[in-house]
């Protein structure tokens, strides 16, 4: 190698590292040990795709949300689904947050804050911190009060003398200096329901509904033809008319049904679950249903519920139909049926978990057999005058 090529080489080199360096400059601009700048991002360059686990810490209680085998989950209910969409915009909000106002404030400023150190009551800091795939900490938080507008009308009720629009933090990168952001992040909670996936299963042309309870005189089954024909009592005895707005009320109650939470940790005896009231149901898409109620512990009901269906085979042929015809046909089969698939598969993801169910959802299926009758008349008693009144009356003295 010659003097000039070597000079080319040097200057290469340089030209290279240099750009390098700038480009790490730029990555770990707003995340490194000087005092934070208004209007820097509170995280850095805080890349959300590399997170894979977020920990949330209030308190004694903690909550994990992690990526599991791909989609997330919530590890303090045995790894259900979490609400994915809740968890994206909450990253990209964190992202992109600011620092709007700084503070230099000693250990002992912090408590009033809400910035003390874990075990110091309300005064204590909320933990939020980040992990990549590895469970390596990306980045940490520590969320105290809200900061709070004051309002420049003066008020005698200190609740109403301003409202919050932001909150003080501390970052891992920044530890002695508080800074203010201009979100109060109300959505940080260590409460697992909160995070849940609430998509659950939905019952749509049910055909037949039947319920079983303990007493079997309370038990019955409803059924019906076709869609837009009525149900009718299976069983029905001389007399009995069903009650049309109360059926219509129990064959709809889990055409969109809710949970409030999944429940964990919990025996069959306490959920009573191990003699549990049956709810089946059938639809005419070859869905079956089979549901099981427990207690009713406040305002919910324990349920389970198990999903599965006997889907068409092949499509029907058209009877004197074109092969056009014949083909669209066969067509809108198979979309049908992709779309029943997908329903089944969705569904029948459901039935590992308990569930703790609104009542306002259950109590319309939960139902008597004389609850789903029109009520007989009362029998009404006669006027007539008693049998002793028409005696003869004792002769005068």
């Amino acid at each position: 190698m010659n003097r000039k090529q070597f000079v080319i080489l040097l200057v290469l080199v340089l030209v290279l590292g240099g750009a390098a360096w700038l480009h790490y400059r730029k990555q770990t601009a707003g995340w490194n040990n000087q005092s934070p700048e208004l209007g820097q991002k509170l995280l850095g360059d805080f890349q959300v795709n590399d997170v894979a686990q977020i920990r949330i810490e209030q308190g004694t209680n903690g909550l994990t949300l992690a990526k599991t085998n791909g989609p997330w989950c919530v590890e303090q209910r045995d790894d259900y689904p979490a609400n994915f969409s809740q968890i994206s915009q909450f990253l990209l909000k964190l992202r992109d947050l600011k620092i709007v106002q700084t503070e230099e404030v000693g250990p002992s400023q912090l408590p009033r804050l809400q910035l003390a150190a874990s075990g110091q009551g309300t005064n204590a800091a909320t933990l939020l911190a980040f992990y990549n795939a590895d469970r390596k900490p990306i980045r940490t938080l520590w969320l105290g009060k809200a900061h709070t507008q004051q309002s420049s009308q003066p008020s005698p009720d200190a609740a109403e003398a301003g409202w919050p629009d932001g909150r003080y933090v501390l970052t891992a990168a920044h530890s002695s200096t508080v800074a203010v952001i201009s979100d109060p992040l109300n959505e940080v909670s260590p409460a697992p329901d909160q995070w849940l996936d609430k998509t659950f299963f939905q019952i749509e042309k049910p055909r037949s509904i039947s319920v079983n309870y303990a007493e079997a005189t309370n038990s019955w089954v409803l059924t019906r033809s076709s869609e837009t024909n009525d149900w009718e009592l299976a069983g029905a005895r001389p007399g009995e008319k069903l009650d049309s707005s109360k059926v219509s009320e129990t064959a709809g109650s889990f055409s969109s049904p809710s949970f409030a939470d999944v429940a964990t940790g919990l025996t069959p005896q306490q959920t009573g679950l191990s003699e549990p009231t049956r709810v089946e149901i059938k639809t005419f898409d070859g869905f079956d249903y089979a549901v099981n109620v427990g207690h009713q512990t406040n305002d919910n009901y324990y349920l389970t519920v198990q999903t599965s269906a006997t889907l068409p085979g092949k499509p029907v042929p058209v009877k004197g139909g074109t092969t056009g015809q014949q083909a669209a046909s066969d067509k809108l089969f198979q979309t049908n049926r992709k779309t029943l698939e997908d329903k089944l598969a969705r569904e029948s993801a459901f039935n590992k978990w308990v569930y703790s169910v609104p009542a306002w959802t259950v109590d319309p299926l939960l139902k008597t057999r004389d609850q789903l009758l029109v009520p007989k008349p009362a029998v009404t008693q006669t006027n007539a005058p008693a049998a002793d009144s028409l005696s003869e009356k004792p002769p005068p003295k």
